[in-house]
């Protein structure tokens, strides 16, 4: 009884130590900052703002368009996103290009469907720190991403006859923390 008391008390203590370095890297959207606390004017808006969610000790709200996770005990901010189901090329331009603004250089760019911010315990890993580990097959300690995922291409010149419409999304979380969270 006494070792599961500890363990218990142990893992608390690593949840903690995460989000406190995850919400120093003030990775923010809309007011939000992921491993915050929710502020008084957040919990009311998650008060009356619920969405179902399938994670235990979880609570999921929308804030207009933007959908956040928090722990329930400690209301902190566990995932934010946003989804956009027939987002126009121009619209998925606009979103990455106010992501390149708030987040600067991604870590990695991929197939023009995919945008990638990486950041460790230091802040944002460079693509140039990411490609020079991949190259050397050294493990990064990734703290926590921003993912930009579209269906159709992000610059790639569209025909104006052919106005092509995707799925779009963007997440931000912390695989470490989240790893807390898995369903049992």
């Amino acid at each position: 009884m006494m070792v599961l008391l500890f363990s218990g008390l142990a893992q608390a203590n690593d949840l903690n130590s995460l989000f406190e370095q995850v919400e120093k890297l003030k990775i923010e959207r809309h007011g939000y900052i992921l491993g915050a606390v929710l502020n008084q004017e957040q919990m009311e808006t998650a008060a009356s703002n619920s969405v179902d969610v399938a994670l235990p000790d979880t609570v999921k709200f929308k804030d207009k368009n933007l959908y956040v996770v928090v722990q329930k005990t400690s209301h902190r901010v566990l995932v934010i996103y946003e989804q956009f189901e027939a987002a126009s090329q121009q619209k998925i331009q606009d979103i990455v290009g106010d992501l390149y603004m708030k987040f600067d250089d991604p870590t990695v760019l991929a197939h023009d469907k995919v945008v990638y911010w990486a950041y460790a315990k230091k802040g944002i890993i460079t693509s140039k720190e990411f490609d020079a580990a991949r190259q050397n097959k050294k493990k990064l300690d990734i703290l926590a991403t921003v993912k930009f995922i579209s269906d159709i291409n992000i610059m790639e010149k569209i025909k104006e006859s052919d106005p092509a419409t995707g799925q779009v999304y963007y997440i931000i979380s912390s695989d470490p923390i989240l790893k807390f969270f898995k369903e049992p």
